[in-house]
């Protein structure tokens, strides 16, 4: 990984954890170091648990409304009340070759065929 001629690997980690010590600065342990900790970092956090919160409020919405609809669609309803004949039934019985409300008048001159029957 590191090349054996830049010296003592051990001696290089050292000195990076000493430096590492002397930069950050110590925080001093005391009766509200826990509190005052959990308050910087949910301090930091807020904004994304609030979106998460209301992304979880939204997909249990979503599937509050799906399961309702569903349950709709699957549930039985009582439409034989309301339509108790088919399409062809209606049609057929509407139809009535009598009626000369669907045939043209035809007008025959003496003399002359007309051109489209």
């Amino acid at each position: 990984m590191f090349p054996v001629s830049e010296g003592n690997q051990g001696e290089r980690l050292n000195h990076l954890f000493r430096v590492y010590r002397d930069t950050c600065v110590v925080p001093e342990p005391g009766a509200n170091f826990m509190p005052e900790l959990w308050q910087k970092i949910e301090a930091r956090q807020t904004f994304r648990f609030f979106f998460g919160r209301v992304a979880r409020g939204f997909v249990t919405a979503a599937i509050a409304a799906t399961l309702a609809m569903a349950i709709y669609l699957a549930a039985p309803h009582n439409t034989s009340a309301v339509y108790t004949t088919t399409y062809i039934d209606v049609l057929d019985a509407n139809h009535n070759a009598d009626s000369t409300d669907a045939y043209e008048t035809v007008r025959y001159e003496t003399g002359s065929m007309p051109d489209e029957l």
